[in-house]
């Protein structure tokens, strides 16, 4: 199947070539937007904009469910929707131009990897943690605010209310814990900084799960999707209608159980792995506000009680901890009370010299 095949399997018509003006222009609101954005990640706007501006750009009819631009890597395009006011660049083609600015390909032009997805594997692992993190990225360099919005009944903070909303919140919790620097580097630059730092701070096996999870609440979207497409498409009265309703609050209901077993294996494998390091009182209070602040970052539905209940054990563990450490340091400081004091080579000759000699004066020292 050739480009142009496989482009209008997805429904997506080209109407015509971008100029070159307008090419230039995006390319360097794109590149300007993510320098600003991210100075710590050392990136120059001149060598992001000659990038963005070799690309292929075209405007195209495209179906509803797609967003108003789409990257597409095979052949280094990037498709704008008609409707789509170019004149001011959105979020979503600032998210395509990211996706142009992450790949990383070998000497024959094979794309390996988009990010956090590997493209040397079939089944594309990844592909919603990276689509979770360009859409974070996007939504930092857009200036976009932190909003609360409720998807699943789930009710959650999230920076992207209507693109990958679940996965953002998610991440963003991840990025707590990693710091946004690494998530963003790993992103832009398709390397294993923020897999290792998440990898320390919790396990492999962790992190690896939670990518599985992302990649299977990103999958369930999608077949939501279908299904109510399906039903908007059908009469009230059709005999299809309660299967396929039936068919939507069962995928609603799995999204909602991936979310909260991905959150809660989140704060579990971090704030476990965090306690069992504790040594000093400092540490104690730098992980009891650590803890405290993530609520700030949690989904929740009107029945979700495990931050809470997590929450309150690890204040009373906290407090075991602290008299552990308190006692242990009043033990070792009446023990060293108690051990006679090894006296200096300089006041033991003083003392034989003054029984010898019966001098009782002030000894003092010579500078």
């Amino acid at each position: 199947m050739n480009i142009e095949q496989e482009l209008k399997k997805e429904g997506i018509e080209v109407v015509k070539s971008l100029d070159r003006l307008t090419i230039n222009m995006i390319a360097k609101s794109v590149a300007d937007g993510l320098e600003k954005a991210f100075p710590n990640q050392n990136l120059d706007a001149k060598d992001l904009f000659m990038k963005l501006a070799r690309l292929n750009m075209y405007i195209a009819r495209m179906p509803g469910l797609l967003s108003s631009a789409k990257y597409y890597y095979k052949n280094h395009s990037i498709y704008f929707n008609e409707a789509a006011d170019l004149s001011n660049i959105d979020i979503y083609a600032m998210h395509e131009c990211i996706h142009a600015l992450q790949e990383y390909r070998d000497e024959k032009d094979n794309l390996l990897r988009l990010g956090f997805c590997d493209f040397t594997s079939s089944s594309l692992p990844g592909m919603a943690l990276n689509e979770a993190a360009v859409q974070l990225m996007s939504s930092y360099a857009m200036n976009t605010p932190l909003d609360t919005v409720k998807y699943f009944d789930i009710t959650l903070p999230t920076y992207s209310p209507s693109h990958y909303a679940l996965e953002c919140t998610l991440l963003n919790q991840m990025a707590y814990l990693t710091g946004n620097y690494d998530l963003f580097n790993s992103t832009l630059f398709s390397n294993d900084l923020f897999m290792d730092k998440f990898i320390l701070l919790t396990s492999k096996s962790t992190f690896y799960r939670i990518q599985s999870n992302f990649d299977k609440m990103m999958d369930l979207e999608d077949a939501l999707g279908f299904q109510t497409s399906i039903l908007a498409d059908i009469s009230e009265d059709s005999k299809n209608v309660t299967k396929i309703s039936t068919k939507i609050e069962k995928l609603r209901m799995q999204i909602q159980s991936i979310f909260l077993d991905t959150q809660n294996l989140i704060l579990t494998s971090y704030f476990d792995k965090k306690f069992n390091a504790i040594s000093t009182l400092v540490q104690i209070e730098n992980y009891r506000k650590k803890l405290y602040n993530f609520k700030d970052f949690i989904g929740y539905t009107a029945t979700y009680s495990f931050f809470n209940d997590y929450y309150v054990e690890k204040m009373a563990d906290l407090e075991w901890k602290r008299n552990e450490i308190e006692n242990n340091a009043y033990a070792t400081n009446s023990a060293l009370a108690l051990v006679p004091q090894k006296q200096g080579f300089v006041t033991i000759l003083f003392k034989k010299l003054k029984k010898l000699f019966g001098y009782s004066g002030e000894y003092e020292t010579q500078r």
